[in-house]
């Protein structure tokens, strides 16, 4: 019966007179045009808006925190992770990352490493601008040529169950500096410190947390690993920096049962990174 259908309909286009059946076929390419073009507007983008088109733009902007000593062997030591922001000469990371005291007598310095995608690295010194320690974030600049930055997204539109990726350097003593990107979805966004069941829970660097005003931080349901302390986290979608990684200070004060890694890691918002920033530019 299908057959016979399709060769009447056939068979009756064959008796068509040729401006009916141009127009027939105009209006058959017009309807495909139009499905195609609903296909497109419907199908997922191909320029960028995937991981590893994520993890291309970001890449340029990781760089590995640490000091380098020019007798010292390897002259660089590592610390964390930071990321371009700015100008291109300013590089954020945690504040804990950026050492407390050098050693001047052996000309150590405050420095990054530009990894070359080989396993090795450029060195370049940087000094301290500014730090924010209630927040742990702070700015380093370097000399020299800029670097990539990165854009920031409004981190107080993070809502919990949203995807999102980091990258940075774990373990990046032992492993090399390689850049290493780990998804990582939103589980709960809580308080930078948790009040304690009982007094003997509390230690000099809580009570001083507890005693700042507390501000909200994203609890992530991935590992963080020494060294990823610093790490831009990133809307995969636009690549756009909306926290930075923190595995160390708020990791203490909230799991300080336990060793890591554990299979959570906290983030601090960008906000924090940009007001800084702001105070930098004035």
């Amino acid at each position: 019966m299908r057959a016979g259908v399709w060769m009447r309909v056939r068979d009756a286009g064959r008796d068509e007179p040729d401006a009916m059946r141009k127009a027939r076929r105009r209006i058959v390419a017009a309807t495909i045009a139009i499905g195609l073009a609903c296909w497109c507007a419907v199908a997922p983008a191909a320029d960028g808006s995937s991981l590893p088109a994520a993890i291309d733009r970001i890449r340029p902007s990781i760089v590995a925190i640490g000091t380098t000593e020019p007798t010292r062997n390897p002259a660089f030591q590592f610390r964390g992770t930071g990321f371009v922001v700015g100008d291109g000469t300013l590089i954020a990371t945690n504040n804990h990352v950026v050492p407390v005291s050098l050693d001047p007598a052996a000309r150590e310095v405050v420095a990054i490493a530009v990894p070359l995608g080989t396993g090795e690295a450029l060195v370049r010194e940087a000094t301290l601008v500014a730090r924010d320690v209630e927040h742990d974030v702070a700015l380093l600049r370097i000399g020299g040529a800029p670097l990539a930055a990165v854009r920031f997204g409004d981190s107080s539109h993070v809502r919990e169950g949203q995807g999102f990726a980091f990258t940075g350097f774990p373990i990046g003593s032992v492993i090399g500096i390689f850049p290493t990107t780990h998804r990582a979805t939103v589980s709960a966004i809580t308080p930078s410190a948790l009040t304690q069941p009982t007094a003997r829970s509390l230690d000099p660097a809580l009570i001083r947390k507890l005693r700042a005003d507390r501000f909200p931080i994203f609890q992530l349901d991935a590992t963080a690993y020494p060294g990823n302390s610093g790490s831009p986290m990133f809307d995969i979608e636009t690549g756009e920096v909306v926290a930075i990684i923190n595995s160390v200070a708020v990791k203490a004060g909230k799991e300080s049962a336990l060793t890591s890694p554990s299979g959570i890691a906290y983030a601090i918002p960008s906000t924090f990174v940009v007001k800084l920033l702001e105070t930098v530019a004035r």
